[in-house]
């Protein structure tokens, strides 16, 4: 599910947003990314602030449309491939696009990427949450187990 939206004036890119309440609908990382695939698309790279920015306006108005969205982040498509636990200070560096792109924006929460076993990304959305040192948890960037469901 989700509603594909598409701006002309944004290189003609479209975005498909799909948020679930119900817990038992969301998905761990690999499940989303296949969604997207099987939908003709991939888990979002995002390219630039302006990018970024576009994406939060879109979240802001999926959450005043009164559809009732409450805590709960957002699979992005940037993942740390490689096995076991990543330890070094390189960790931050490996992170790759899942769908190929070369973009080397980031939007790292503060103190992500924590590296460790969490090598799926997410965005933050817990607009209920008491904010961090980094302040909400709003649209920055956090590794998370990829079996996690969002």
């Amino acid at each position: 599910s989700g509603q594909k939206v598409c701006y002309g004036a944004f290189k003609n890119l479209c975005y498909k947003l799909a948020y679930f309440q119900d817990l038992s609908r969301r998905v761990g990382f690999q499940e989303a990314r296949q969604a997207c695939e099987i939908d003709g698309g991939a888990l979002l790279s995002l390219e630039s602030e302006a990018e970024q920015q576009l994406i939060e306006n879109m979240l802001q108005n999926l959450t005043k449309s009164g559809s009732g969205i409450s805590d709960g982040d957002f699979w992005i498509g940037l993942w740390r491939s490689g096995d076991g636990v990543a330890t070094s200070s390189a960790c931050p560096d490996l992170y790759q696009w899942a769908d190929g792109s070369m973009s080397p924006f980031r939007n790292w929460y503060t103190d992500e990427p924590s590296c460790g076993s969490e090598a799926c990304v997410v965005m933050y959305h817990q607009p209920t949450a008491n904010p961090g040192l980094g302040g909400p948890y709003l649209y920055q960037w956090n590794d998370d187990r990829c079996n996690m469901k969002h």
